[in-house]
């Protein structure tokens, strides 16, 4: 009675005044500690129990296992599963057995717990229960659909509301609305169909598979939702990026006088994730502050990701700032994606600088993040520092970070460093794979990054939709329009990968760099979707090379009905023009980017020196170091005279007055 109402102090001062101690007194306290999460002192007491030579009964055993499943220990996991052995009651001890199937799926030993799962003679719902739920948290998803078909079949035990929870997360962890269903219709026949834990599990799982009416009538369909039925409903909205749908179930859950939870403002600030839901995501900014959860960290980590996905950098920036204490290694993390997600490469140096001086540490997820700023930087010393800071602390072995420094050695241009760590890594994925191709195509390696598909291929890795782009760049630049155009056709027949526009654009650029600019017209009428600007600018561009007046202009005009402040066409098509001498249609072009108020941008580039970023532009006057830069520019110019031709001086002269 004490160890359940969670007085175990008094429950220990009976045990310890019992003249005599039965494995019945033993049991009691190890479930007491176990049921109020104190695993240790129920780990203590079965060792004191062993050494009073009383010999633990089921329910002893399985009270200390489900104690080491909570203190997340194999090894003592495995000496218990040991002792179950040595004191075997026969078949029907079926209580340690489920213990340990549980135990083992938490420890993620899944083929272990199947092991013990399978011996057990007598199986009871407990049993399949715990087998079932421990292939959906291990990702077996159609594991433990088969087992439910399995058990079903034997009619033996009718499923109750843990087991068809179980069985509808794992139709959601598929995506398959169609076994979702007639589950749905087998648990209302067993009389479920209004039960809330299942009504949860059903509502995540119509949500996540795209059926958001059937999530609201399953919903619904529940008798007194509690709160956490709420978060669920709210939960699977968000995930579908429906903001209207989850903003109205949040107003009913309030009108019917449910005080909303952290999770609730959590989910619910997950489904605002472009500029348009923006001032939505402010209104529920503004409830945080008003009901104070804005002390939150997870609140607030939340918040900044908000911020960050309506496009709202500078709020995202406020946010952490008024953290200051409260800060986690997640804030950090949130911030630092804010800033690439942003492109400022800069400000995300300038936070880890913060972090690496605060009490918290750089972990995998924070260093991925490093290396993606450096790649954005061209910052190849700011990246080898990151670098040798994975090997030091471990991280390097993480896929993710492993990733992440291809990807920054193949943008600074180290490409030779880059296949040479890719080479060292044991287990490569698709996306170390499709990086370093697309690395490879940037470059110019066409051909090594088509070498490198083949590989790839043979290697039986499944290419994915980024490796195509760097597959179909790869052909672009060595010019093997042909064999471009099968790799785009066997890209869905082969791989079922659907093109997207990027796809469309090498395409386009590969048959434009050929030549072929009629051809590259035709596969842009013959999109399954409207193309975009860029479609039409990598045709433009193709033009310069080619000289053609007339697809130039229809590129440029597609250009300027998407946007017509861009200034890269209006340069590009007077360029164009301009070689053909066509000075009258040049003039035209100047007067419609000064009526449309449109400027050149300016060019810029950058070199790293000593871990500062020197950024200069055209006819640049601000740098600090100008007069230094200027003066060595004038020499280098001086000493290319003394050793040019009498030509080459007279057009490095125009060249200079210019």
């Amino acid at each position: 009675m004490y160890g359940k109402c969670g007085s175990l102090d008094d429950a220990c001062m009976v045990f310890d005044k019992m003249s005599e101690h039965n494995v019945v007194s033993w049991s009691s306290m190890i479930a007491g500690y176990t049921q109020n999460h104190r695993e240790k002192d129920a780990m203590k007491f079965y060792v004191k129990m062993q050494r009073s030579g009383v010999v633990p009964d089921q329910f002893a055993f399985g009270s200390v296992i489900r104690a080491c499943a909570g203190l997340n220990d194999v090894e003592l996991g495995k000496q218990l599963h040991g002792h179950v052995l040595k004191f075997e009651f026969g078949a029907e001890c079926i209580i340690p057995k489920n213990a340990l199937v549980a135990m083992y799926t938490k420890f993620n030993e899944i083929d272990s717990a199947w092991i013990v799962f399978d011996k057990i003679v007598s199986k009871d719902l407990v049993s399949w229960g715990s087998m079932i739920s421990g292939f959906v948290q291990q990702g077996c998803e159609i594991e433990a659909l088969e087992l439910f078909v399995e058990m079903h079949s034997l009619g033996v035990y009718c499923p109750n509301e843990f087991i068809f929870g179980s069985v509808f997360s794992a139709c959601s962890g598929i995506l398959n609305s169609e076994y979702g269903r007639r589950i749905h219709g087998l648990s209302i026949k067993f009389g479920f169909g209004k039960d809330v834990y299942a009504g949860c599990s059903l509502c995540d799982m119509y949500a996540k598979c795209g059926s958001l009416e059937s999530a609201k009538k399953a919903f619904y369909q529940i008798n007194e939702p509690d709160l956490v039925s709420w978060n669920a409903i709210i939960a699977g909205f968000a995930y579908s990026g429906d903001s209207n749908g989850s903003m109205s179930l949040f107003s009913q859950m309030r009108h019917l006088s449910f005080v909303p939870e952290e999770i609730t403002i959590r989910c619910l600030l997950c489904s605002f994730t472009t500029f348009a839901s923006l001032y939505q995501g402010k209104q529920v900014h503004a409830y945080v502050l008003k009901m104070g959860l804005d002390v939150d960290v997870p609140v607030c980590n939340t918040l900044i990701t908000m911020y960050t996905n309506c496009l709202d950098l500078s709020a995202a920036f406020n946010i952490f700032d008024k953290m200051t204490s409260n800060l986690d290694s997640v804030s950090w993390n949130a911030i630092l994606t804010a800033c690439l997600r942003h492109n400022q490469p800069n400000d995300a140096c300038r936070f880890l600088k913060l972090m690496h001086s605060s009490e918290y540490k750089i972990d995998h997820i924070t260093l991925a993040n490093v290396l993606g700023a450096c790649a954005v930087l061209a910052s190849f010393e700011m990246g080898c520092q990151a670098h040798n800071y994975g090997i030091k602390s471990g991280f390097d072995a993480d896929t993710s970070v492993s990733n992440g420094l291809i990807d920054m050695y193949t943008k600074c241009g180290a490409i030779m460093d880059a296949r040479k760590y890719f080479e060292s890594m044991t287990h490569p994925d698709v996306v170390s794979w499709s990086t370093l191709i697309v690395g490879y195509a940037q470059f110019g390696y066409g051909e090594e990054a088509l070498k490198l598909f083949e590989t790839m291929r043979s290697a039986g890795i499944k290419p994915n939709n980024v490796t195509f782009v760097g597959v179909l760049s790869a052909c672009s630049h060595v010019g093997l329009v042909e064999e471009g155009c099968n790799y785009y056709k066997i890209m869905e027949s082969d791989y079922g990968i659907t093109p997207t526009r990027e796809h469309c654009c090498c395409v386009v650029d590969m048959l434009a760099r050929a030549g072929r600019l009629k051809e590259a017209e035709n596969f842009i009428s013959q999109m399954l979707f409207d193309p975009d600007i860029v479609v039409f600018k990598t045709l433009l561009a193709a033009c310069r090379n080619r000289g053609d007046v007339e697809v130039a202009k229809r590129a440029a005009d597609s250009v300027w009905k998407l946007d017509p402040s861009d200034s890269a066409s209006h340069v590009l098509l007077g360029n164009i023009l301009a070689s053909t001498g066509n000075w009258g249609e040049v003039a035209r072009v100047r007067r419609l980017m000064r009526s449309r108020g449109v400027r050149k941008v300016p060019g810029q580039s950058w070199i790293e020196v000593k871990n500062r970023v020197n950024v200069f532009s055209v006819e640049d006057r601000k740098h600090t170091n100008m007069d230094q830069i200027y003066s060595v520019l004038e020499g280098l110019y001086l000493e290319m005279e003394a050793n040019c031709s009498l030509e080459e001086k007279v057009a490095s002269a125009k060249a200079l007055h210019k």
